[in-house]
């Protein structure tokens, strides 16, 4: 009986440290999404021009967004090319142009994360990150939010995808890269 109660004592004691040790992970995940979704609009979000001077990170974004990343601006810089050897060099080659990461062409001056949203259940982890974008050069000022997907495999948080606001446009990042890809094809 003595046994029962230790072994039962210690299963007790590796179960409640178990439990505390998963507590601060929900904060470590807000703070680790606060800070992919920070590093993204810090490196890339501010113009069009950063995606050409700054190779895509595969700390930032998840394996699948990253490679359609690489693609986009592959095609962008081919077609560059194609028309700099062109009969036309004065052409215009299909080059991304405005702000890339967010619903309004003309960017962003401020930004700020209004929530982080777990998706329960779902396999790997995912989250969904409300960002409240505002643009105060442009007359009238204009306010809009973006929601950020973020996906945990196992090795951090990394940026999935982004669903613009539907007031200002019906897509969403990976569906603006493949069509700005479908433009480079028809130029060829």
């Amino acid at each position: 009986m003595k046994h029962l109660f230790f072994y039962l004592g210690v299963f007790l004691t590796l179960t409640a440290c178990k439990k505390s040790e998963n507590a601060p992970k929900a904060v470590n995940s807000d703070a680790e999404i606060t800070q992919k979704i920070n590093q993204m609009y810090s490196v890339y979000g501010k113009s069009s021009e950063a995606m050409y001077d700054n190779p895509f990170s595969d700390t930032i974004f998840s394996s699948g967004l990253k490679k359609t990343l690489d693609e986009a601006v592959k095609a962008s810089n081919e077609d560059i090319e194609k028309v700099k050897k062109s009969a036309h060099p004065e052409d215009k080659p299909q080059v991304f142009e405005g702000s890339v990461f967010t619903s309004l062409y003309e960017g962003y001056t401020t930004y700020k994360i209004l929530s982080v949203k777990m998706i329960d259940g779902s396999n790997p982890a995912k989250s969904e990150v409300s960002v409240e974008f505002e643009n105060s050069k442009e007359t009238p000022k204009i306010t809009w939010t973006d929601k950020v997907n973020l996906i945990n495999s196992g090795n951090g948080w990394k940026i999935d995808n982004i669903n613009f606001d539907k007031k200002i446009t019906d897509s969403d990042l990976k569906k603006s890269l493949k069509a700005f890809m479908e433009g480079a094809k028809t130029t060829k």
